[in-house]
């Protein structure tokens, strides 16, 4: 019936067949390979205005590639942190006038939330954007491999099965290494030595690591059609600096959080790598999230919402192992990506029903009913989730825009598609510190829309965070989940939303263009060209 479940079913068989490519070439590593860090320019347009500004065709990228190159080349030293006072501030507030533009153009706002993928890994050559370090079109960066004494430039990687490498917080600090960004692969080589079982689905024993691999139009060409013609973020950043359980209560709710006394918030304390109890080294299905998500002010001002998953696996380990059994996800149980049955919120509010399975959003794009805030989570085998098919997981994605482009809704209706964390893979950006929480490593962002502008990279500090400020501000009225005004006090360390080095999404529509069509994409479409010749 769906063409993406049929799809799925196709590449169902995964978890054996973790590929392995050898990086092209190894060097002495140097002081001079470090990462660059996240100093971004203020590239923040316009609620209403020209969509140029800013804005680089894929002709004008490939014609500033070589400035990208020298602006992208390594530094002696790199900080093991980057300082707030370094970061983009936040676009300037939206007048009542602007909001009310934007409150007429956007009635829907749907995150599509993928799994375990960076920046570099999906966009890293991507040209103009803030990438992986080059000059003539060669890395200028490796990292280690303890094991082999080499070290491993990023190489292209056109297998559609990758295994990737762990991803808890204590997998984010090895990598980061104090700023050098060069701990991935003795990251991986960690996690490989503590593998449970020689059979256990997705053991990577025995295999090269891959993530020092990246991927172009040749293996996602939707992806990098959808930058092409919408906006790219390559500054967006997961929220917590951990792993899926977290990210996704973040996405939700702006925190992280274990509850030692069921209903009550103020017993809850900050938890980086999600709750955990007594019993259970990770409480993913039985546990009481007590603190307060968005769905509370949803509720409490009539907005309309909705959290659609596929029924089926989850595919990221519930103890945070790089490898493990599968385990069910259903839309009534909570989990590592289901996290919304657990919030008192929800329960109390009678909202359970809003979490359902993602034909009724198919449904609903079909007949023009998409609530107005969505959040849309896959199961194992169409997440992009090592070692599932990135081929799978792009028709699943593309599925879902097309559903949406070709129903009633879409000139009202903002997409933000986006990966929940780095799976290990190599990014060269030094996250920014806002608070003990993170952000973590970069991940790939896109925003499609009919007032998307056109060919835009978006260089503002962005993480989740901002998916909740822009709901907040177009829907709630800038009321914020903040202890101190939204009538239900928790004691979450700050205001997420809030945070100066926080962009605005809205720089990234032009609300005085006209809606652009939908474009229709194949979900099985022919390899597009590579980004760098002879790669």
């Amino acid at each position: 019936m769906r063409k993406w479940y049929r799809l799925a079913a196709a590449f169902g068989i995964l978890g054996l067949l973790i590929s392995c490519t050898n990086a092209s070439g190894t060097v002495v590593p140097t002081a001079t390979n470090a990462p660059i860090t996240a100093n971004e320019s203020a590239n923040a347009a316009p609620v209403g205005g020209n969509n140029a500004v800013g804005r680089l065709t894929p002709k004008d990228r490939l014609a500033t590639r070589s400035a990208a190159e020298t602006q992208n080349a390594p530094t002696a030293q790199a900080p093991a942190s980057v300082p707030a006072g370094q970061q983009a501030t936040s676009a300037a507030p939206v007048s009542e006038q602007q909001m009310g533009l934007v409150s007429d153009k956007i009635k829907h706002i749907v995150i599509i939330m993928q799994e375990n993928r960076s920046f570099d890994e999906y966009f890293g050559t991507y040209p103009g954007a803030l990438g992986i370090p080059m000059q003539n079109d060669v890395p200028t960066v490796c990292v280690p491999d303890p094991k082999t004494g080499t070290c491993v430039k990023p190489y292209h990687n056109p297998n559609d099965i990758n295994a990737g490498g762990p991803h808890a917080a204590a997998s984010a600090a090895t990598d980061i290494n104090g700023g050098q960004m060069n701990g991935f692969i003795k990251a991986f080589r960690g996690a490989q030595k503590a593998c449970k079982a020689p059979d256990t689905p997705g053991c990577a024993a025995g295999q090269t690591p891959d993530v020092m691999g990246w991927h172009d139009a040749r293996e996602i060409p939707n992806y990098w059609t959808y930058a092409e013609s919408f906006v790219l973020q390559d500054h967006m950043f997961e929220p917590n600096s951990s792993w899926s359980l977290p990210s996704h209560l973040f996405m939700v709710s702006a925190w992280s959080a274990q509850c030692s006394v069921p209903g009550d918030p103020m017993s809850c304390v900050n938890a980086l790598d999600g709750p955990k109890t007594a019993l259970s080294p990770l409480n993913t299905t039985k546990n009481d999230y007590a603190w307060t998500d968005l769905t509370y002010l949803l509720h409490k001002n009539n907005i309309s919402w909705a959290y659609y998953l596929s029924n089926g696996s989850e595919p990221d380990c519930e103890d945070d192992a790089m490898l493990c059994q599968l385990k069910p996800q259903k839309s009534n149980v909570p989990g590592i990506w289901n996290p919304l049955p657990a919030f008192d919120t929800v329960k109390q509010d009678n909202q359970l029903s809003n979490i359902q399975t993602v034909d009724n959003f198919l449904t609903a794009a079909k007949t023009g009913t998409i609530p107005q805030v969505v959040w849309i989570v896959p199961d194992n085998t169409v997440s992009d989730h090592p070692p599932a098919s990135i081929h799978a997981g792009q028709a699943y994605v593309t599925s879902l825009i097309n559903a949406v482009m070709q129903g009633p809704d879409w000139n009202t209706t903002a997409i933000f598609l986006a990966w929940d964390d780095w799976g290990g893979f190599y990014d060269n950006v030094v996250p920014p510190v806002v608070d003990q929480n993170g952000y973590g490593l970069r991940v790939p962002g896109l925003v499609i829309s009919p007032y998307a502008r056109k060919g835009y990279i978006d260089n503002q500090t962005l993480s989740f965070d901002a998916y909740l400020k822009l709901i907040e501000d177009v829907f709630l009225n800038g009321q914020r989940i903040d202890p101190k005004t939204d009538g239900r006090p928790d004691p979450r360390p700050d205001v997420r939303e809030n945070m100066p080095q926080l962009g605005n999404l809205l720089s990234d529509f032009d609300f005085t263009q006209p809606p652009r069509p939908p474009m229709i994409l194949p979900t099985d479409p022919p390899p597009g060209p590579a980004s760098i010749p002879g790669s």
